[in-house]
């Protein structure tokens, strides 16, 4: 059977304040597994901390075809990018979407951080990207990716 997210048309728009009640519920469902393998699932908390940070100015809409399905941000901190609250519908993960919204978030010659929750599927794709782990806790695998040097333009969602 062939997968229908294969030549799907994939885009970023930008995040609205309207965006973030989908998004907290997303979250929620997106990380649920694996906060409570971790005993970190808290229903209430895993939303209001999506609510405390979401900044619609530096948030893009993962849409796949006219369906919004996720979120990804690149927020500035000094000279450091961080890749924050990047999370796809579970129904379109395992299609390569992440991956073709990666190569094109992750623009410029600049140092990219990030955190994973430990045991996360998330991790995988974030190696592959070129991130490696900078260091760990008993919760959270912070990783980096150093694109200071050479070409780092990418092509489009395609």
């Amino acid at each position: 059977m062939p997968d229908r997210h294969a030549h799907a048309e994939v885009s970023l728009r930008p995040a609205v304040a309207a965006d973030l009640e989908w998004l907290a519920d997303l979250r929620a469902i997106v990380l649920r597994d694996d906060l409570e393998r971790l005993g970190r699932y808290d229903d209430v908390r895993v939303r209001q901390r999506l609510r405390d940070a979401y900044d619609p100015s530096v948030t893009r809409i993962i849409v796949v075809d006219t369906e919004d399905v996720g979120s990804i941000a690149i927020r500035r901190q000094d000279d450091t990018h961080w890749l924050e609250h990047f999370y796809l519908a579970r129904s379109h993960q395992g299609h390569g979407i992440g991956g073709r919204i990666l190569r094109v978030a992750l623009q410029g010659h600049v140092h990219y951080r990030l955190n994973v929750l430990q045991g996360s599927a998330a991790r995988r794709l974030y190696e592959r990207h070129g991130f490696v782990v900078e260091r760990e806790d008993e919760v959270d695998v912070f990783m980096i990716l150093d694109r200071t040097s050479g070409s780092t333009l990418r092509g489009p969602l395609s």
